[in-house]
């Protein structure tokens, strides 16, 4: 491939929802293009953005892929992205380096909900963008009532650039709206001009009018010719439309099939003629010496700077790192200095991907996306540059990961080949989280819904060769008690030689401070206890607080008073005493109104007003407690409740099913609170049966 100046690069993301068209249409403007010599098909598993071995299986894209092609002498950076919710930190990488968007709608399905969420995200990071919508060949597809739903939730931005025609049924043409001229497919990307059809000369004068609308508005110039109906000229049209769709002012419409190559080619002549180029957009950083702002802006001629965006890491191709260049011309020999990490990295050869195929080339202007390979260190969010000139990037950001699973080795001699794996395929989704839980001895991993944990699961399985249970993880309860109570723990053990004595006399009470697990105080008088005991008394109290006899789980918010004795100048020791404070606190614990705690999480769920009833009868079940509503962006409403942390697993597919997937929610650990008798009993018989089955 050959290499291109900045100001012929295009870095495209494709937006939508799950199986909207993106990777079908990905796959007809490579075939156009000339890079593939033909259509590869998702139902088969042979296009080049799917190119995962899961992606093949489950038929739908799960991670973002480049595929860069070109285009009447310019480079376009085709990011690929996937639909379904659960891997949205792909679709957040690829918009973080992305220039423009074409948010994919299918004709036959029509706005859906990935739709809204593809503009709300292009709206959050300003970017400019155009609609595609595909199936168009379908004859029951009506894109004037496509076009009807998009005006009607996004407003008079929406400004379609052509329509359809259709002859005894089959989609034939278009017409083109800026030229009123009509034009009929003959070929693989070619046509010619035919008549505007009389059925569409109405549609035609009313969206016309629309664009030249917007047209005026770009300048008083343009205002005063509109009002006085002066025509504009297609080029003038051009040049103004080119200028709306930068400041996101309009947003225009086109169509097409992506499986009869039908309208892809006008799409990349307008991805060409009016996105913009990288150095149109802003791209700056925090020089590591002067502390001040870096504006890189894609300038090349500006020192070298990169940012790793995403990193692939499979066991059959290798490592990749793919990178967008903020500044400068990167060449294979460059010596860059990884300010992240604060090391040098050599950075040998320069490659683009398409998907997962390299293609090595000479260098890479600013602007441009390509893939670095075998990087070591090198890892997703690290910034590159020259010592000399050291900038520092901000990192992506992305979802938090709420959805919790507890996973296991199926096969325990497996378990460190996990972790290995586990870590790979955390560098390549950075909203994927394994975490050792040690309070509640389990593994967990964290994402943003089960469908991406089941993914992993699989993948390891594929991938790695290992093989795990998912299952609902323990939630952290605490023990504590609501009495007092007043014990002695007396251990005495009888031996051939020495024998074992310990004695202790402690009194067991609240201490009203659930952050701590106890607080040890001393009262004995007289010597009872010798000094040199106290310390094993605490630390037989620090071992017992680690599991507590109600359900074994950790012990918080009692104070513990050492106040009385014995021992035996022959017999005693640290290890008889430390079992004798383990004997006191096991009986003491009991008698004390021993209860137990469970977390309680604040919960914000942000749903739109018709869904607001259905939600909350559902916190209501889960044993929340609603605090309140409050209004968020879009119109929408924020719910908040306080809920108990274990009616929690599942609430993410459960709250998709109620909203039809536009509800989003997001938590953070608030308080323990005493749980419910029935919740307590629950936990108890667990502890129980679990125990039942260590001595069998």
């Amino acid at each position: 491939m050959d290499t291109y100046r900045t100001d012929r690069v295009r870095n495209v993301v494709l937006l939508g929802h799950g199986n909207a068209g993106k990777t079908t249409l990905t796959e007809a403007m490579a075939y156009l293009s000339g890079i593939t010599n033909r259509m590869g098909s998702v139902a088969d598993g042979t296009t080049i953005s799917d190119y995962d071995k899961e992606e093949q299986k489950r038929k739908f894209s799960i991670s973002a892929a480049v595929v860069p092609i070109e285009w009447d002498k310019y480079k376009i950076n085709i990011l690929d992205t996937p639909g379904y919710f659960d891997f949205v930190g792909e679709v957040e990488e690829a918009v973080g380096v992305a220039d423009a968007a074409v948010i994919v709608v299918s004709g036959k399905d029509g706005v859906q909900v990935g739709t809204e969420k593809a503009w709300e995200l292009c709206e959050e990071r300003n970017l400019p963008r155009m609609i595609f919508v595909t199936g168009i060949d379908h004859d029951e597809v009506s894109y004037r009532e496509v076009v009807e739903k998009l005006q009607e939730l996004f407003g008079k931005k929406i400004a379609p650039l052509h329509m359809p025609i259709r002859e005894n049924g089959e989609f034939t043409g278009y017409v083109n709206i800026v030229k009123q001229e009509g034009r009929h497919f003959i070929a693989k990307g070619q046509k010619e001009v035919c008549p505007v059809p009389d059925y569409l000369k109405e549609y035609l004068e009313t969206y016309r009018e629309g664009l030249l609308e917007s047209v005026a508005e770009t300048s008083d110039d343009y205002m005063e010719r509109y009002f006085n109906g002066d025509e504009f000229t297609v080029a003038e049209i051009s040049a103004a439309l080119a200028m709306n769709i930068d400041d996101c002012s309009m947003v225009p419409v086109c169509m097409g099939s992506s499986t009869e190559l039908k309208g892809v080619a006008n799409l990349l002549d307008d991805i060409v003629e009016y996105f913009p180029d990288p150095t149109q957009r802003p791209c700056s950083g925090i020089s590591q010496k002067t502390n001040e702002i870096f504006e890189a802006n894609y300038d090349f001629q500006k020192p070298k700077s990169a940012y790793v965006w995403k990193t692939i890491s499979d066991p059959y191709i290798g490592k990749y790192n793919l990178i967008k260049v903020c500044s400068g011309t990167l060449k294979g020999d460059d010596v860059l200095y990884n300010v992240s990490k604060g090391q040098e990295e050599k950075l040998g050869k320069l490659y683009v991907l398409h998907g997962n195929k390299p293609e090595e080339v000479d260098q890479l202007f600013a602007g441009d996306i390509g893939a670095l390979a075998k990087m070591g260190d090198v890892e997703t969010g690290d910034s590159l540059a020259t010592k000399a000139q050291a900038v520092l990037y901000p990192k992506a950001i992305l979802s938090t990961p709420y959805t919790v699973k507890r996973y296991k080795a199926v096969n325990k001699s497996d378990e460190d080949k996990i972790a290995g794996a586990l870590q790979k395929l955390e560098a390549e989704d950075c909203t994927l989280e394994a975490i050792v839980d040690s309070a509640n001895h389990q593994s967990l991993l964290k994402g943003i819904g089960d469908l991406q944990l089941e993914v992993i699961k699989s993948k390891l399985k594929d991938r790695y060769k290992v093989d795990i249970e998912l299952s609902e993880p323990k939630v952290a309860f605490r023990e504590t008690i609501r009495k007092n109570s007043d014990v002695e723990g007396r251990y005495k053990k009888q031996t051939g030689g020495h024998g074992q004595f310990g004695d202790v006399k402690m009194r067991f009470e609240p201490s009203g401070n659930l952050e701590e697990a106890y607080d040890f105080q001393i009262e004995v008088v007289g010597g009872a206890v010798p000094k040199n005991y106290y310390p094993a008394v605490e630390k037989g109290l620090h071992e017992c607080v680690q599991s507590g006899p109600l359900a074994g789980y950790p012990v918080v918010g009692v104070k513990a008073t050492l106040y009385d004795g014995s021992y035996h100048p022959v017999d005693s020791s640290e290890q008889a005493f430390k079992t004798a404070t383990h004997m006191a606190f096991k009986d003491g614990f009991m008698k004390a109104g021993p209860v137990l705690l469970e977390p309680i999480v604040n919960l914000k769920v942000t749903v739109r007003d018709q869904y607001t009833g259905d939600v909350m009868g559902d916190l209501n079940k889960r044993r929340g407690r609603v605090l309140g509503m409050n209004p968020g962006k879009d119109g929408r409403t924020v719910i908040e409740a306080d809920v108990p942390e274990t009616e929690l697993y599942g609430y993410g597919t459960v709250l998709r099913s109620m909203t039809g997937g536009s509800g989003d929610f997001a938590y953070e650990f608030a308080r323990y609170e005493q749980a419910p008798t029935d919740v307590q009993q629950k936990q108890i018989e667990l502890r129980a049966a679990k125990k039942d089955e260590e001595d069998e």
